[in-house]
């Protein structure tokens, strides 16, 4: 600290110190927790590499290497909350911070390598989370599939869904597998009045032809008061859906960048999808999740630089449990987004609104 107090003291100096133990801690101690991860995931999956004959060379690249961006991500506000107040910690205890503040350095201007350093980890987040995570989910769930989960599909029960303004769908059981349905029913309406309905007993994908094939079928067209009632025992016809509209989960949403998900989500709440709130959330995650890395910064910063008796120990202890409490937070608000009315944004919001006050709030009692 010779170097940065003191008559000749530089504020680039304080920032470059500062930014250098906050980026140094936070990639050595989330190395370490991915190294960690990734030991005790061998151990869990080795049978299943062994049992599938998975190559070495598809387990090293084409699912770890693929694998640690995700946990990077996952654990990324974490491990900053962390790392700041372990530094910070260490800092206080040295009486580098009161060595600052005495050499006429504000309070205020000791946080600007702090927001640097969190803007850089935010942007980071945001990066992997929007462009960087969906492609290598790609190749993370193509090495699932083949190698680790079960290939049975579950079938779709009660399919209801808007495939163009005013024409819906009804399956009763959509078998995935085979893309085959049983109790379909098409109806179109016209200023809020029936006026075309489609009923069959089966419906099934021909993959060469590119077209529906119906079994059993019956249409009925009204005109007014006029019905035409048609039936047959089989039916070719396209429409305006394909089997991959039925195989539609949050998995597949992990595999889209920030635009696509976006159109993805319109084209979803056209069709009425129910689980359309999951990709909601998902969506505001990926703006949220990195701005929680500033919003912890700055509750670690107010916490960690008071020197106190019992020094890092007690200061890790109250910043590990206001981590978990925050990420405890940010799913029961997701969890009320999906099962209850409340909107995905408020939702995913929440928690750093919340932890936000508190932050300023520590920052404004911090000693200054």
């Amino acid at each position: 600290m010779k170097k940065i107090i003191g008559p000749y003291f530089k504020p680039r100096i304080l920032d470059l110190y500062i930014t250098r133990k906050y980026l140094g801690t936070f990639f050595y101690a989330i190395s370490l927790i991915v190294v960690i991860v990734i030991v005790f995931d061998i151990s869990e999956k080795v049978d299943d590499f062994m049992e599938k004959q998975a190559p070495l060379k598809a387990i090293i690249f084409d699912y770890y290497l693929n694998f640690i961006p995700y946990f990077i991500n996952l654990f990324s506000p974490l491990f900053t909350f962390i790392a700041v107040i372990f530094f910070t910690s260490k800092m206080a205890g040295n009486t580098e911070i009161v060595a600052i503040l005495s050499s006429g350095v504000s309070f205020s201007r000791l946080l600007r390598p702090y927001l640097i350093s969190s803007l850089i980890l935010a942007i980071m987040s945001f990066l992997l989370a929007n462009f960087v995570i969906p492609y290598t989910n790609m190749n993370l769930l193509a090495f699932e599939k083949a190698y680790i989960k079960d290939q049975r599909k579950k079938p779709g029960l009660d399919v209801h869904m808007q495939v163009s303004p005013g024409t819906y769908i009804y399956i009763e059981n959509y078998n995935k597998s085979e893309d085959i349905g049983y109790k379909f029913s098409l109806e179109h309406f016209a200023e809020n009045k029936l006026v075309y309905k489609l009923h069959s007993e089966y419906i099934k994908w021909d993959s060469l032809k590119q077209h529906w094939e119906l079994k059993n079928y019956f249409t009925r067209k009204i005109n007014g008061m006029d019905e035409v009632l048609k039936n047959g025992q089989l039916l070719d016809t396209t429409m305006n859906f394909l089997p991959g509209d039925f195989k539609v989960s949050v998995e597949s949403a992990k595999t889209m960048k920030f635009m696509q998900l976006r159109r993805f989500i319109e084209k979803e709440k056209l069709k009425g999808t129910e689980n359309v709130i999951e990709f909601e959330v998902e969506k505001h995650k990926r703006i949220a999740f990195p701005f929680a890395t500033v919003v912890l910064t700055f509750i670690a910063v107010s916490l960690s630089s008071r020197k106190v008796r019992g020094g890092i120990g007690v200061h890790l202890g109250a910043g590990i449990a206001i981590s978990f409490a925050f990420i405890l937070f940010m799913q029961i608000s997701t969890t009320f987004a999906i099962y209850s009315n409340l909107p995905a944004g408020i939702a995913v919001w929440i928690p750093n609104i919340i932890f936000g006050i508190l932050g300023i709030y520590l920052l404004r009692i911090a000693p200054k």
